[in-house]
């Protein structure tokens, strides 16, 4: 296995998108990746039962990346092992009449896990610097003072935004969230051939949209936002990872193994101690049990 360090993926200062590939050789055959995930994915299940009943962190992953980036078939595949009680996923679409009479960041901060869950982001709050960013007249749904047309979205308007994100992860990190945010970075190329998958198999038709169409031809637009997104945000709390999508089996074996490596190693997430008048009279209370049955 090589080109698997969870460094060689983080978002470095200076930030380019370009300087990133979206498809690397990790060494593995096929079968070896299914069972490398499949290792990562039972540890990290195993891991998540001790940070449920010790109940101190919270773990956020955000998934970001263009259509077809494989952000709903990596989630089934690398958290398939975990305890349904343990993660649930929130799979963010164009705002409700309910959500819009709130700020942005509302809905987001409703769905964040509680101590000792995980909770996945499927599109995130970024979406309201990427989405709303190429189609600015989406701000106008949210009625905003001041934001009367679009004209009135200035750049410091983005600038604000960003700094609003930035004090949003960072309140929820300094509280026990354990956040990671990964770009699922597929090239334009292997966009065309699953948008096409999905028109030639019957099977996945309800997947496709004439809308994708149009929001392909956005691609530089898309890349330029999300470049600027990610080198505004990447913090050491909330660190982005640009994560090669071009193969799904790879880039889910590359997110299991980051998550796998810093949740493992934060040697303060334990089993909790019983307490001691518990732990002196468990001899007592294995008798009493015991005694029911005579």
């Amino acid at each position: 296995m090589k080109n698997i360090s969870p460094e060689k993926f983080l978002a470095k200062h200076p930030f380019k998108l370009d300087d990133y590939p979206t498809l690397i050789d990790i060494d593995m055959s096929d079968e070896k990746k299914k069972k490398m995930l499949n290792k990562y994915r039972e540890e990290l299940s195993k891991h998540q039962d001790t940070q449920y009943a010790q109940g101190k962190y919270a773990v956020l992953i955000c998934l970001q990346g263009m259509d077809t980036a494989g952000k709903d078939s990596l989630i089934r595949e690398v958290f398939q092992e975990f305890n349904p009680r343990g993660v649930v996923v929130h799979s963010f679409k164009t705002p409700t009449p309910l959500e819009l009479k709130h700020d942005y960041l509302w809905r987001h901060f409703n769905a964040l896990p509680e101590r000792g869950k995980y909770a996945v982001f499927n599109r995130t709050h970024y979406e309201n610097v990427l989405v709303t960013r190429v189609h600015p007249e989406y701000i106008l749904n949210e009625n905003i003072p001041g934001i009367n047309q679009v004209e009135d979205i200035t750049e410091e308007f983005w600038q604000a935004r960003f700094e609003q994100i930035r004090n949003f992860e960072s309140h929820v990190a300094a509280n026990g969230t354990v956040i990671f945010k990964f770009f699922l970075h597929l090239s334009k190329e292997e966009q065309r051939k699953r948008l096409l998958r999905r028109l030639e198999n019957e099977k996945h038709n309800w997947k496709f949209s004439p809308g994708d169409l149009k929001e392909r031809s956005l691609w530089e637009k898309y890349q330029e936002c999300y470049q600027e997104a990610i080198a505004e945000t990447s913090a050491p709390h909330a660190p982005w990872y640009v994560i090669p999508a071009d193969d799904k089996d790879a880039a889910r074996v590359i997110v299991a193994k980051i998550i796998h490596d810093r949740m493992t190693t934060m040697k303060d997430i334990e089993v909790p101690t019983l307490d001691a008048d518990i732990l002196a009279k468990l001899d007592y209370y294995k008798k009493m049990l015991s005694k029911e049955n005579e």
